[in-house]
């Protein structure tokens, strides 16, 4: 009699994403790819999640409600969590903005451009994370 294969746990991707629409289509897209998401909308509650939680990685939006955004989220993740620290893509629709481009570029997190072709979301997140299951 053989012992069946075990199989490892697939951590989730932590989404940080404030818009419905974007969050919809980020966490579907992931999930059919094979990752598990659990979704939030506010930088602060991530921090909170991050604390205590295991996390594959983060996918974050740029500007978040809650007085925390993707750039802090990603300081506390290098401060914290530097098994995290190159786990993280951020997206932004915000990129025209000087300071933003200018913070992406100090932090050194993949980042994409919002809008986004899911191809590239699934790229970056291979890339960032590895391949699902």
């Amino acid at each position: 009699m053989t012992t069946p294969a075990i199989q490892p746990v697939l951590l989730p991707v932590l989404l940080i994403e404030d818009e419905p629409s974007i969050m919809a289509l980020v966490s579907a897209t992931l999930e059919r790819n094979g990752y598990d998401v659990v979704c939030i909308e506010s930088g602060a509650e991530a921090l909170r999640l991050l604390e205590k939680g295991q996390f594959l990685g983060v996918v974050s939006d740029m500007r978040t409600p809650g007085g925390v955004d993707g750039a802090q989220v990603h300081s506390w993740i290098s401060a914290n969590r530097p098994d995290l620290v190159h786990k993280v893509v951020i997206i932004t629709g915000d990129y025209a903005n000087e300071e933003t481009v200018t913070t992406l570029r100090k932090i050194g997190a993949l980042y994409l451009e919002k809008p986004f072709r899911v191809q590239d979301l699934i790229s970056a997140v291979e890339r960032t994370m590895g391949k699902a299951r």
